[in-house]
């Protein structure tokens, strides 16, 4: 963990006299602080302490998605203010705002934001984004990120029946899975990777998404099951269909995209239950401490596996349908 002093002080030199200045969370991969400057202005301040084992830079992704989303899709972002290469600190507008809530007005947001970044592939500058985080290209890049996760937890004793049940579900799953080629450079669409509600705000009836760390880009079948199935998200059918239907009709033009997503939205829930047992991992831990994470790690570690035990009966219904 990056200390305050030190964050603080390089946000002084971006920013100028800082007059107030507070932590906003621990936990997650970095530190957030909210700073008001004597000229009135106030900001979030992001620091990216560098952690063992964490490949992909996400002080170098999130500062140049910041900027460039501005560009392509002024208003859905916080406007990038200044930031520190040396530092690896990231200045952008604070957002005043409220939760948002799935409902016809906000699906029509969420599914127009993912258009402005389907539209931007071809603008100045998209070339530079590498791969989103974890992107899948192919059937082949899904199976082997679940194997390498199933392989990665199958030494913590506490999740052997949980995993049982996950084997099961996965092999019905890909059994009934395509085996499609990888998906050429036009098929493939920009994507904030860690996409939904719970990086957003609603301010004057317009969301404002937040948090590109892992943006880069991928198939947009990946984009919308995360969307779908993220912990975080509580779609009701009525929402989810909205937005099923909208980027049906936003990705239309790629032929295999409506048998993809199909083929695949199983195993990306598999994916998610995975997912959410990383706390069970010591090295994803430690990165959360460095973030200043300070929760108890036996209640989170209980939230976690129910909530894994809820994506697989999810997963279970939904091939239950194709039984």
């Amino acid at each position: 963990m990056i200390a305050a002093e030190g964050v603080r002080a390089a946000a002084v030199a971006l920013l100028g006299e800082i007059v107030e200045w507070s932590p906003v969370r621990g936990g997650g991969n970095n530190q957030l602080f909210r700073a008001r400057t004597a000229a009135g202005t106030t900001s979030a301040v992001k620091a990216y302490p560098q952690t063992a084992g964490d490949q992909r830079d996400r002080y170098a992704v999130e500062s140049a998605a910041l900027a460039f989303v501005n560009r392509v899709a002024p208003g859905t972002v916080p406007r990038l203010l200044a930031c520190d290469d040396d530092a690896r600190i990231v200045a952008a507008e604070w957002i005043d705002g409220s939760p948002v809530h799935a409902g016809e007005a906000s699906m029509e947001q969420v599914v127009a934001f993912l258009a402005a970044l389907h539209a931007a592939r071809t603008a100045p500058g998209a070339e530079r984004f590498g791969s989103a985080s974890e992107a899948c290209f192919s059937i082949a890049d899904l199976r082997e990120q679940l194997a390498a996760r199933r392989t990665r937890l199958a030494a913590v004793p506490d999740l052997a029946s949980l995993l049982e049940r996950f084997d099961a579900l996965a092999d019905e799953a890909l059994a009934a899975s395509d085996s499609g080629v990888a998906l050429d450079t036009a098929q493939r669409t920009l994507s904030p990777s860690d996409f939904g509600f719970h990086n957003a705000l609603l301010r004057d009836r317009r969301i404002v998404f937040f948090d590109f760390e892992y943006f880069g880009w991928d198939d947009p079948v990946k984009t919308v099951a995360d969307f779908v199935w993220h912990p975080a998200m509580s779609l009701d059918p009525a929402a989810r269909e909205q937005f099923l239907a909208g980027t049906a009709t936003l990705y239309g033009d790629d032929a295999g995209y409506a048998a993809r997503l199909h083929a695949r939205l199983p195993l990306y829930g598999l994916r998610w239950a995975l997912i959410v047992l990383n706390e069970f991992l010591p090295e994803r831990w430690a990165r959360r401490v460095a973030a200043g994470q300070t929760a108890d790690r036996d209640a989170i570690l209980e939230r976690q596996r129910t909530k894994a035990h809820g994506l697989l009966e999810k997963v279970d219904q939904l091939l239950g349908e194709g039984r």
